[in-house]
């Protein structure tokens, strides 16, 4: 019982070190990025077809640590990646390490790319179709917050679900997930992509339909990928039983 509780509170102050470690990175890519906060934020609005207004002398400053910490969150994930690694490590075989570590890149370049839709794709169709629902009826007229507010809420989610590839490749190279039940649970995996599609877009069809579209692609993709891990790691397991057989 007593080693078993060591080992408990190694584990958990190896956990504590990591997070510690994670955590002061993303501070130091939280300070750097206010560096370049301005400019990032004249580059957002540059090309926009109205003004943005500031309801108090505390919005820009909501903004600013809005845009920061999107900034500090995308340059803190392959560290964050890459202590998880290192908290795991021991309990991996050497084939797992290498997989694992490889996966390290490529959740930074994913999530790039999940931001890069919302912002360069998504984002502009869902806003010039919610303004032309104004018209000529209604004056148009934004605020910086909730101008900001709801372009995080357009882009942010797509470059958290654009890793679910890597997510379920390496749970699939853990053998914690397979990707043949995956598939046969089809359905309720769409319902679910389907309620975030809902909550993380504006209350309108068209909206949810452009959302659920490249979600329900990317889950097949994703599926498609983990099966060929499987598949891999199942081969890899057979010729490990052939070779321990021609050695006995």
């Amino acid at each position: 019982m007593q080693d078993r509780d060591m080992k408990a509170v190694e584990h958990f102050e190896e956990l504590r070190k990591r997070l510690i470690i994670t955590l002061a990175v993303f501070l130091m890519f939280l300070c750097l990025s206010f560096t370049f906060v301005q400019d990032i934020y004249q580059y957002l609005v540059k090309d926009l077809p109205f003004k943005l207004a500031l309801l108090g002398p505390g919005d820009i400053i909501v903004v600013y640590l809005m845009i920061a910490a999107i900034v500090a969150g995308a340059g803190t994930i392959p560290v964050a990646a890459h202590q998880l690694w290192l908290f795991i490590k021991p309990a991996l075989t050497p084939v797992e390490r290498r997989t694992a570590l490889a996966y390290v890149p490529a959740l930074f370049l994913l999530f790039l790319a999940g931001l890069s839709f919302g912002y360069f794709v998504l984002f502009p169709i869902v806003l010039s179709f919610l303004m032309s629902l104004s018209g000529e009826m209604f004056q148009t007229f934004f605020t910086t917050e909730k101008y900001f507010k709801f372009l995080l809420h357009m882009t942010l989610p797509f470059g958290i679900l654009f890793e679910m590839p890597v997510v379920m490749m390496f749970l699939t190279s853990l053998g914690l997930i397979n990707p043949y039940k995956l598939r046969a649970f089809r359905k309720y995996s769409y319902f679910s992509l389907i309620v975030v599609s809902v909550l993380i877009t504006p209350p309108d069809f068209i909206s949810d339909f452009l959302v659920i579209i490249p979600l329900i692609l990317l889950y097949e993709v994703s599926v498609s990928l983990a099966k060929v891990v499987y598949k891999r790691k199942r081969a890899r397991q057979e010729n490990e039983k052939t070779e321990l057989k021609a050695l006995s």
